[in-house]
């Protein structure tokens, strides 16, 4: 493992002789705009490891994404090596559909304390509610970002994520199905607390996820990867493109249906993966990732 080979996978050249949050900031992004957030794996027949070396060789030599145990996993191992103070949490994702956060840890992020501050690095969410920068650990204080308003609450050591929405113009309304329009104004992300943890904690929530009938990474494919100014995705057969606040403060939002036979192509043109093995999609969920 060489930090200099991650730093190429994600075409990262700028300085990283000293850590400092503008240098953070910087890996992130390059981070989150290079390496997707996929299930692929479980949809090829493959299993997905936690161990930092199987995910390093599949992230970074292989091309591929993952999810938040491989992307946020991988993103520590780099940032430590770079000298940062970072400490890996656990949180339980909020599902709009049933009103309620999950019942077991079920995502990990990463804390980095840099000047004694303490800052939110989570490069392994994906989708529309991808934060593109280090989020500062304070309660109350709305954080502004590209992709919309991000926000901490805090209480009795609990702390709460949340985004605020933008109204969202989606032309081709035929095909966009379930997606949430003018639902939402604030969408509840996650819950977690400051226990730190360590990889070995997840090993139960990694197998679960890809293997139990109900889990939400079995019943849908997805690989998302943010852009220069937004973000694509590719749930089961449907390729959803995002443009952030292209005008009067409103997303636009572009939907199309793929055949299985442009699958392939649109992995490769546009999310830079190319599969070792026979990729199945599926969408077998209502639940919604946007």
């Amino acid at each position: 493992m060489d930090i200099k080979e991650y730093f190429a996978r994600i075409s990262y050249q700028g300085s990283y002789d000293k850590p400092d949050l503008e240098t953070l900031t910087e890996i992130f992004q390059h981070h989150i705009q290079a390496v997707p957030f996929e299930n692929l794996s479980i949809h090829c027949g493959e299993s997905i490891e936690l161990d930092l070396a199987s995910t390093y060789n599949k992230i970074v030599r292989k091309k591929r994404g993952g999810w938040c145990m491989e992307n946020n996993h991988l993103l520590s191992w780099a940032l430590k090596t770079l000298g940062y103070n970072v400490t890996l949490l656990g949180s339980k994702v909020y599902v709009p559909e049933y009103d309620a956060y999950g019942d077991d840890i079920d995502h990990l992020l990463l804390k980095v304390v840099l000047h004694n501050k303490s800052y939110i690095v989570d490069g392994g969410f994906g989708m529309a509610y991808q934060m593109w920068q280090p989020m500062e650990l304070i309660s109350g204080k709305d954080q502004p970002q590209t992709p919309g308003v991000f926000r901490f609450l805090e209480e009795n050591g609990t702390w709460y994520l949340e985004k605020v929405k933008r109204k969202q113009c989606v032309p081709n309304q035929s095909v966009s199905g379930s997606h949430n329009v003018d639902k939402e104004v604030c969408r509840r992300v996650y819950l977690f607390t400051l226990q730190p943890r360590d990889i070995e904690e997840f090993r139960a929530c990694n197998l679960h996820l890809q293997t139990a009938p109900d889990s939400l990474f079995v019943m849908k494919s997805f690989c998302s990867l943010q852009t220069a100014d937004g973000v694509r995705a590719l749930v089961g057969w449907k390729l959803t493109e995002i443009k952030y606040n292209y005008k009067d403060n409103m997303d636009l939002v572009e939907i199309r249906v793929l055949a299985d036979e442009e699958m392939e192509k649109t992995l490769k043109e546009k999310f830079n993966i190319i599969l070792d093995k026979k990729f199945v999609p599926i969408n077998k969920s209502r639940l919604s990732l946007f």
